[in-house]
């Protein structure tokens, strides 16, 4: 991912469900983490099964949306939290890296042919 150095990475503690975009991710900074969507900052929302990240990041005048789904294993998120937390840019790395914050069972990686 290409960001800046400088900017803080949230992480929304609840559940989020994965259907959301851009407009209805920015409402749900702006109303539950009580922060600003345009703000700069990059804000990282997981799914219920916690195999699913989206990142919603704002810079010059647009919205920038990434989507991340582990084939395997499940990212590692604090239990029962609620409200956000803020990443330091080396956990947030390691998130990105899938090397830290996942159990897997160790299977082989999947080789993919056929898409839909």
């Amino acid at each position: 991912m290409l960001i800046p150095d400088d900017i803080k990475v949230h992480l929304c503690c609840g559940v989020t469900d994965m259907r959301k975009s851009i407009n209805t991710l920015a409402i749900l900074v702006q109303d539950v983490l009580q922060m600003e969507p345009t703000s700069g900052h990059l804000f990282l929302f997981r799914s219920r099964g916690a195999d699913k990240l989206k990142a919603l990041y704002y810079e010059e005048h647009s919205f920038t949306l990434w989507y991340r789904r582990l084939e395997k294993g499940k990212f590692v998120f604090p239990r029962n939290m609620q409200g956000h937390l803020e990443l330091t840019r080396e956990h947030f790395n390691w998130l990105l890296a899938s090397n830290k914050f996942v159990h897997h069972q160790g299977e082989e990686p999947q080789i993919y042919r056929d898409f839909y």
